[in-house]
């Protein structure tokens, strides 16, 4: 195989730090934009991780449908009801966002994945963005299908079910940015599972269980965990004439807590590339 310099190639490319004929620099290619960027690894990590995740998110549901037929049983009211249908369905998306992100991130970290997106040219943004969206978005099915289960299994209305439209995303975007951060933090991917395993665990008592019958210290934990508003805003939609300025309070807190995690997420990205 013979070696050719490529400046007696026609239209070769200049070397770094050449100039062009005439003496101007030799211009760069544009830089990659956030938009295309994060569809591009949204894509990419959707179809790396579709036939993988498809068992865990069976796994996800199944679990919060035998979590309602379990508290079938226990409540007694039907603001007790809705805490649980409520609850178990966004149990779902703290079991893929929160949890198996953090796994991710944590092996990718440990595995020298993060060198491989480093050396593509696009935002780091754009890489915890695009996985991120693309967890969220295995949450999807499994959502409806424990909330349609759980109104059916508790007698509570259908009618209000387009809610999940918003809880879905602006719930899993925060509990995604912190399970992105919890992995790309974690010295070692068995912490970075660890810290999965206890927001997942934490997702599914404060939010399942009624409100009423918890100390106001646990109270108090329950009220500082994101996913806490997004099963508060859903909850409301049960009643005869919900609330919907408070409905929206509450998803404005998980669009505040999301936008905070995911920023957080996406400097721990650039932290741990660099290192």
């Amino acid at each position: 195989m013979s070696v050719v310099p490529a400046e007696v190639l026609p239209g070769g490319a200049l070397a770094v730090g050449e100039t062009a004929p005439g003496g101007a620099a030799a211009e760069l290619g544009p830089r990659a934009r956030l938009w295309p960027s994060l569809v591009a690894v949204y894509r990419a990590q959707l179809s790396r991780a579709r036939v993988a995740r498809i068992p865990l998110l069976f796994v996800a549901t199944f679990q919060s449908v035998g979590i309602m037929v379990m508290m079938r049983g226990v409540v007694d009211s039907r603001g007790e009801a809705q805490s649980v249908v409520a609850g178990s369905s966004v149990v779902v998306v703290a079991y893929v966002a929160l949890n198996l992100l953090a796994q991710y991130f944590g092996q990718l970290r440990a595995s020298g994945g993060l060198d491989h997106y480093a050396t593509l040219p696009v935002p780091p943004a754009s890489v915890v963005l695009g996985a991120a969206a693309a967890y969220a978005s295995f949450t999807v099915p499994g959502t409806l299908v424990t909330a349609v289960f759980g109104c059916v299994l508790f007698g509570l209305p259908l009618a209000n079910l387009w809610i999940l439209v918003a809880v879905i995303p602006l719930a899993g975007a925060a509990l995604a940015g912190l399970g992105a951060a919890c992995g790309l933090l974690a010295p070692r991917p068995e912490l970075a599972t660890l810290l999965g395993q206890l927001g997942m665990s934490a997702a599914l008592l404060l939010g399942v269980l009624p409100p009423d019958r918890m100390p106001g210290i646990i109270q108090f934990a329950r009220d500082l965990l994101p996913s806490t508003y997004g099963v508060e805003a859903y909850a409301r939609t049960f009643g005869a004439r919900p609330d919907w300025a408070v409905v929206l309070a509450d998803l404005g807190v998980c669009a505040g807590v999301g936008v905070v995690s995911l920023a957080v997420a996406t400097w721990a990205y650039r932290r741990a590339a660099v290192r």
